[in-house]
């Protein structure tokens, strides 16, 4: 029986990202793909590490056509590594800012076989080259093959999810959860944004969380204008309105959703508010279904919420992909039109102005099954809690 609580993942898993990879090159025409990120070094490889934190080093990962992925990392890394699936490591000594591995990635990607004279890139949409310019321009230069984007193909493997990466998120959403069902017990006017952030960030590390990186926290009287902000050392006032959006993780996999509470008392106005959110939520997940698309979320979400009085919607999307980042692709939006498949792992995040400067945002986990969708948050109560 897998142990789907158990760190990392068995080789299998890896294998077979890197078998998908490899049909998407077949059908591309690449002789390889080349990545540079975090996320995407860590998804072929397993490469976990908080030694992203410091940007002084490259990170090179190879997968060619057929084989195991190359590695090109500096010598510190060389150890961690070798503890992973990966056996072709190659190293210097970084930092060398005359020659910060380029020469060997040069020489890896000229030395595979040249069958079509093309490699892979993340270059285009919510994708980025973590590495300087002008060492990608020698690369182009220097590689004697044409580099292409693979963004949208890289984001469309890795939207499909394995049994064992849900569980993983699954439980991330479980910490969360008991982390927001503790929270008013403790809360209480008179306490600062950060102050109640900083208990909820201790419970869900008590409970499991690796870490707790993104928590923002908005408040105002009856309502709030910001979900992107604080938490702030402003004080929790009688008839205030709090939220809290956080991203927990633990073992690589993040959890994404929110929670509002009223304090002392709210006016029906916002109560309202709440019950649109939370409405517009259930019809999100009943259109979460095999073959319907991220737009037909989006306009089963945004229905409820023009039919309770939206003014508007500043967010730009009312949810996205989740996994091994707090946002992944695809977004739903009234164009997107991403085709639903199952093990597709994705947050409902209805929002809504609903009076001038103030909005109401509700967000769940959930992910796209056989025949429907199932709940990987424990939904929110369907009434705005009030914290006396």
């Amino acid at each position: 029986m897998i142990n789907y609580l158990q760190r990392g993942f068995d080789h299998s898993e890896f294998e077979k990202r890197t078998a998908r990879a490899q049909k998407i090159m077949h059908d591309m025409k690449l002789d390889a793909m080349f990545f540079t990120t975090e996320p995407n070094i860590r998804y072929f490889t397993g490469f976990l590490t908080q030694f992203w934190q410091s940007p002084t080093r490259p990170w090179f990962l190879i997968i060619p056509a057929e084989g195991k992925p190359i590695a090109i990392v500096p010598e510190i890394g060389a150890s961690g590594m070798a503890e992973t699936w990966v056996e072709n490591i190659i190293t210097w000594p970084s930092p060398r800012p005359e020659d910060d591995g380029i020469s060997l990635v040069i020489s890896a990607l000229n030395t595979l076989p040249c069958r079509h004279g093309r490699v892979g890139a993340t270059l285009g949409i919510e994708s980025h080259l973590r590495m300087p310019i002008n060492n990608y321009l020698k690369l182009t230069k220097m590689v004697k093959k044409d580099f292409v984007d693979i963004s949208l193909a890289v984001h469309e493997l890795r939207q499909i999810k394995s049994q064992a990466e849900i569980e993983k998120t699954r439980e991330i959403c479980r910490i969360t959860n008991h982390g927001f069902a503790k929270l008013p017990y403790y809360a209480r006017i008179g306490m600062t944004e950060r102050e109640i952030c900083k208990q909820l960030r201790i419970d869900m590390l008590q409970e499991g969380a690796d870490a707790c990186p993104y928590i923002i926290a908005g408040s105002g009287p009856d309502g709030y204008d910001s979900i992107i902000m604080g938490p702030t050392d402003r004080v929790i006032e009688e008839g205030d309105v709090l939220i809290i959006d956080t991203g927990a993780v633990r073992d690589g996999y993040f959890s994404d959703f929110d929670r509002n509470w009223a304090f002392g008392h709210a006016s029906e106005q916002t109560k309202a508010a709440y019950r649109a959110t939370y409405d517009a939520t259930t019809k999100g997940f009943e259109a979460a279904r095999p073959g319907a698309t991220t737009s037909d979320i989006y306009n089963a979400m945004w229905r409820v919420l023009e039919a309770n009085g939206a003014l508007g919607n500043d967010v730009g999307r009312l949810g996205h992909g989740l996994g091994i980042e707090l946002t992944e692709r695809p977004s739903h939006t009234a164009t997107d039109n991403t085709i639903l498949m199952p093990g597709m792992v994705l947050t409902l995040e209805p929002g809504m102005v609903y009076a001038p400067g103030k909005s109401m945002v509700h967000e769940e986990n959930i992910v796209i099954t056989e025949d429907g969708a199932e709940w990987l948050s424990e939904r929110a109560e369907p009434e705005l809690i009030i914290i006396k």
